[in-house]
């Protein structure tokens, strides 16, 4: 994950913007750059590859000037060098970015059409050229920067700084985290609080949609709609453990809010968002010779191997089987001889997961990984792996780890309908635009958070809970009920919808909340009509729907819970967010141990 730190103060802020980049590494990058205003001119140094690079470079060319800012970056759109290294900048400003913009295409040809040179193969630089452009037409810093912001469409966090004012910073977040760090006639902004605990311990967490004007005795806020805002100023711990909570009172709070981030890094590891189609890359064995899939995994990965089940044979017209890993290792599974055999981890370490591997090895399967640590045991034995990129994750209860896991499967099951021929040109990029669209539309899903933490209160009285899906929302049901079980301890089930009539709604009554994914799709009016009749029964419905889902769902409903109308492909993943936000909002109103639930531990290595 990309890291943001700036300063404005009274010492010259290079070596501590360097100093603070240092505590965000474990993040993740692979280049890094600071930029000041040194007689208020903008002063780069940017490198690729390690923080002692850029550091030896600033000890050749040191940085003069007491406002600055600081990136480490995380490479998405263009290869990781130092020419697409942050921050960008053009004669008039500086700017460092976190997240995808997903109309920087459309915004590159504006500005090129009128004039504007790119040096870089970045979606950053738009932003650069596009806060130039408003100056160029006049208006002020504070102004241009906010009719920027407002034409960016997708997650980001950004800071930017002007020539010639050095007692002003711009920053801004949409799905992406930053904080404000107050000083003594300093102040700071930071994409981690543990970047700058060192020099601060009072710190405000930027909410969805804010834009902040930052000077050296001041932080202004502005909220999505442009009215100044109040944030609470909090005192943090400056030991990592806690100062990496953010603002949140759980890692898994955390974890679930840093979605949009860490999807996009996964997604554009894959995509190549300026040519719509997936990047280029070799695997050692031929995708189009595959006579059969089979997926395995445990837990929550093996419910991500069931949404890609969907997925392969719909869009790569390929059969695929999905097995529990701890059944499949003992049932002497036939496979075919040249078959591909797809291992989901978050660890990468899970004993049975592993167990079944070496059997498909002895099998003639060829073996490919889906991992988020890949130096893992699993990645080891893997032939080829595709990792995740999630981050470490500490919270028992996977959450961005199942997300990313999904986002990766979604890219390989186009992969290999490419090298199938079931999916054309035109298809690569229509999907490749969708699934670009997925962090925007995560953090979309996150604003429901407040409306979710209420109904957990009533969900918490429960002693049965019932989730209903179907087709590839089946799945994120099955997920929705572990996470409740996992951390709330509250019995739940899920089940298909169309399997309701065929046993469970005999446990209908009016005790027994019944969440019912259903977006509208293919599929709405079959599960609208299950709902239905758990309705009749007095069943408590909660529909977790987009807004036309709702409003088609007719009358009876004991809640709803909104999300974005997306396309089905990526339905599942955004369907997650309310899922995870339920249970934990839950299990927090139960008071129980969300981060280290008990019973439970992160990596099963043992059977």
């Amino acid at each position: 994950m990309c890291g943001i730190v700036g300063i404005i103060g009274t010492e010259p802020v290079a070596p501590t913007i360097l100093e603070a980049l240092k505590r965000l590494e474990y993040r993740g990058y692979d280049s890094a750059g600071i930029a000041t205003l040194s007689g208020g001119e903008i002063e780069r140094r940017r490198a690729e590859g390690k923080l002692s690079n850029l550091e030896r470079l600033l000890g050749e060319k040191p940085l003069e000037g007491t406002i600055g800012i600081g990136h480490t970056r995380w490479a998405t759109h263009g290869a990781p060098t130092e020419r697409n290294a942050h921050p960008h900048a053009t004669d008039r400003v500086a700017i460092v970015h976190n997240g995808i913009i997903e109309n920087f295409r459309e915004l590159r040809e504006r500005l090129t059409a009128g004039g504007a040179t790119f040096a870089t193969e970045t979606d950053s630089e738009v932003i650069a050229h596009l806060v130039t452009h408003y100056l160029d037409e006049g208006m002020p810093a504070r102004e241009a920067a906010a009719a920027t912001i407002g034409e960016l469409e997708g997650a980001f966090a950004l800071g930017i700084i002007f020539r010639g004012d050095e007692d002003l910073m711009i920053g801004a977040r949409q799905g992406s985290p930053l904080a404000v760090g107050y000083g003594d006639n300093a102040m700071y902004l930071g994409s981690d609080a543990f970047a700058l605990a060192p020099m601060t311990n009072r710190v405000t967490f930027l909410e969805e949609g804010d834009r902040v004007e930052i000077t050296r005795t001041s932080a202004v806020i502005h909220d999505a709609k442009g009215r100044i805002a109040k944030r609470p100023v909090k005192i943090t711990d400056v030991s990592a453990a806690l100062v990496d909570k953010g603002n949140h009172r759980h890692f898994m709070a955390k974890e679930i809010f840093e979605q949009p981030e860490v999807i996009g890094h996964t997604l554009t590891e894959y995509l190549d968002p300026l040519g719509d189609k997936l990047r280029a890359s070799e695997l050692p064995f031929d995708l189009a010779a595959v006579p059969r899939i089979t997926i395995v995994a445990c837990g929550t990965a093996y419910y991500a191997g069931l949404v890609a089940k969907y997925w392969f044979e719909k869009y790569a017209r390929i059969s695929v089987e999905v097995d529990i890993a701890s059944e499949f290792r003992y049932r002497e599974a036939a496979l075919l001889e040249g078959g591909l055999a797809i291992f989901v981890s978050q660890s990468g370490e899970t004993a049975d997961t592993l167990a079944a591997l070496h059997y498909c090895r002895s099998h003639g399967q060829k073996i490919l990984s889906v991992v988020n640590v890949t130096e893992s045991s699993i990645a080891r034995a893997s032939d080829a792996i595709m990792p995740t990129f999630a981050g470490p994750e500490i919270g028992v209860a996977s959450t961005k780890a199942f997300t990313c896991q999904l986002a990766t499967l979604a890219v390989l099951a186009v992969r290999v309908g490419l090298a199938r021929g079931t999916i054309s040109p035109d298809d690569e990029r229509r999907i490749v635009r969708t699934l670009m669209e997925v962090p925007r539309h995560v953090a979309e899903a996150l604003t429901s958070d407040q409306e979710i933490q209420a109904l957990s209160a009533e969900i918490a009285k429960a002693r049965d809970v019932l989730y209903l899906g179907r087709g590839h929302n089946y799945p994120i049901a099955l997920e929705g009920a572990l996470k409740l079980k996992e951390i709330s301890y509250i019995h739940a089930e899920g089940y298909a919808a169309g399997e309701l009539k065929h046993g469970p709604i005999a446990l209908i009554d009016e005790e027994v909340p019944v969440v019912v994914i259903a977006p509208v799709d293919a599929l709405f009016e079959k599960t609208i009509s299950n709902m239905q009749e758990v309705i009749a029964r007095g069943g408590h419905v909660v529909l977790i729907a987009d807004r036309e889902g709702i409003a088609r769902a007719g009358e009876g409903l004991w809640a709803y819970i909104e999300v974005p109308a997306v396309d089905p492909l990526i339905a599942p993943i955004v369907n997650a967010i309310p899922v995870q936000l339920l249970a934990y909002h839950t299990a927090v109103s139960k008071g129980t141990d969300v981060d280290q639930p008990r019973n439970l531990a992160k990596s099963v290595t043992v059977e």
